[in-house]
């Protein structure tokens, strides 16, 4: 699982040092290097039954999201994908819902260390999750590789993405969340996270470094990292003290 984070985090250093066609296929790489390490730390630790949930939850449950919101524009806004990340099912672009187990699982995780009780940890992750979307949608919406149409009102500096789009991320977190605790019940934090709780906070460091210095998106850098902070700022002193 280090080898698999290893070239993980090379591919995103070299994200910004690329461009066009490129950058696209380096998004693709990530994602999947992403869900893979989630997915594989998932049945490593927990069996192959939680492997199966995560993914039916997160990456099926994230698929049936999207295709929703591209037809109907509910929860995110009314918004399209372009052809850049590779063919679309349902109008999605095939690599979008595997983007959510990468982050789901590693949100879970992190919530385990900060809080006890289920409906907490439901709350925590689904913030953990969320806040993500912070760094994730200017990041991608700057590339064109899908944009919202209509009247848009967007946080300060980030007028490219409405609002609301945010709060639909929170309330599919939620849900995710939900589900994904009825299976995860019993399954404690495990001394073998700590590749999963690095995952976070290398996504956290990251995005605030790139979205403030190479990528030129310093509100989004603002925003991403206060809201997502809120969560990676206290796992990270938690582990540096457990350590």
């Amino acid at each position: 699982m280090r080898v698999l984070l290893a070239a993980l985090v090379l591919v995103q250093i070299g994200y910004p040092l690329v461009e066009g066609g490129v950058r696209a296929a380096f998004v693709v790489v990530i994602v999947v290097l992403g869900f893979a390490l989630s997915v594989w730390h998932a049945a490593a630790t927990r069996g192959p039954r939680a492997a199966a949930a995560l993914i039916a939850v997160t990456a099926a449950g994230g698929l049936a999201v999207e295709a929703l919101g591209v037809a109907t524009c509910v929860p995110f806004g009314c918004y399209s994908y372009g052809s850049a990340l590779g063919p679309r099912v349902l109008g999605v672009s095939w690599v979008i819902p595997l983007a959510w187990t990468w982050m789901a699982w590693p949100a879970w995780l992190a919530a385990g260390v900060l809080v006890r009780p289920v409906a907490a940890r439901v709350a925590v992750a689904a913030w953990a999750l969320a806040a993500w979307d912070l760094f994730l949608d200017p990041q991608m919406v700057a590339e064109r590789y899908w944009t919202w149409r209509g009247s848009l009102r967007g946080l300060p500096g980030v007028p490219d993405v409405p609002l609301g789009n945010y709060l639909g991320w929170l309330v599919v977190a939620l849900v995710m969340m939900a589900v994904l605790a009825m299976w995860a019940r019993g399954a404690a934090s495990g001394s073998r996270d700590g590749v999963m709780h690095v995952l976070y906070l290398w996504t956290y460091c990251s995005s605030v470094l790139a979205h403030a210095v190479f990528l030129g998106l310093p509100w989004s850098a603002l925003w991403g990292g206060l809201a997502m902070g809120a969560v990676a700022v206290p796992l990270g002193v938690r582990q540096w003290r457990s350590s």
